[in-house]
């Protein structure tokens, strides 16, 4: 009797868990359809602005702005992406994984500084030794727009003056509901990215100094990449966290289902061995 209490116990404690995980599904839902309406509506001007700045630069003939100026990669700025949040199955680990092995070939030939954004890739950066340049935690989806202005003066500061030679992003790209991409960018410099693009050429007609006008859009280019990035990898830890707890609610009710049975046939083998308690104890008195 006592293994059959324990078994409707456990059967309630997976029931409670299932319960649980189905609300954190639908909190992810509306927070996966609420960052997959700002990707998508943000997406055609975040790919097309670097564009038209390449375009811009070309037209004046700005081939010796130290943005598009390619040096060796001896100082190394990397900014690894994750969430401040775990139960979204394997964003994190895929993630850090890639990061580990691409810091680790970079470090050979460069110096590394990063700057980790969200508590999983904090809590990875104390396992090395790399300097930390900046750490952002703590309902870092709030901050995007903070954070990105914050950053993007910091990468104009630190390399138009040399003291970092390449930046570079890692996250994940929001692609599908059933898996992200991992991703490598390199933010600066400019050149590397686009060099290889067909850029249509444009005629503008500038109202201002044209240079005063381009230094601000690609001030803004870092600003708007920078929230790019990080709204992507909103979207898809939403969309992992939506399928991790929905895998996690159809575990629960298999498990619930194998328990049952269980139970069932336990409740049965105690009723026949009672019937047969009975049986015998008759047969005895007569």
């Amino acid at each position: 009797m006592s293994a059959i209490i324990d078994l409707r116990r456990r059967i309630q404690s997976v029931r409670n868990s299932q319960q649980i995980t189905q609300a954190m599904k639908t909190v992810a839902t509306s927070g996966y359809r609420r960052a997959q309406r700002q990707v998508v509506a943000r997406r055609p001007f975040w790919h097309t602005f670097p564009e038209l700045v390449i375009s811009l630069t070309r037209e004046l003939n700005l081939a010796e702005h130290p943005y598009l100026q390619v040096r060796p990669e001896k100082r190394l700025l990397v900014v690894v992406i994750t969430s401040d949040k775990g139960l979204c199955g394997a964003f994190n680990s895929n993630l850090l994984n890639m990061a580990a092995g691409f810091l680790g070939e970079k470090e050979k030939n460069s110096q590394i500084t990063i700057i980790p954004i969200g508590k999983k890739a904090v809590n990875f950066s104390r396992n090395f030794s790399w300097p930390v340049a900046a750490s952002y935690s703590d309902g870092v989806e709030k901050k995007i727009t903070a954070i990105s202005q914050s950053l993007g003066q910091y990468f104009d500061y630190e390399f138009t003056r040399q003291n970092i030679d390449a930046i570079y992003l890692l996250y994940n790209e929001f692609r599908s509901v059933v898996a992200p991409r991992l991703t490598v960018t390199r933010l600066l410099p400019l050149a590397a990215d686009l060099s290889g693009r067909q850029v249509e050429r444009l005629e503008p007609i500038w109202e201002q100094e044209a240079s005063t006008i381009i230094n601000y859009l690609l001030k803004f280019y870092l600003k708007i990449q920078l929230e790019h990035v990080l709204f992507e990898s909103q979207a898809a830890e939403q969309a992992a966290r939506m399928m991790a707890m929905e895998n996690a609610s159809r575990n629960a009710e298999e498990i619930i289902s194998d328990l049952v049975l269980l139970l069932n046939k336990m409740r049965q083998a105690a009723i026949t061995k009672e019937l047969l308690e009975i049986q015998t104890t008759v047969e005895a008195l007569q």
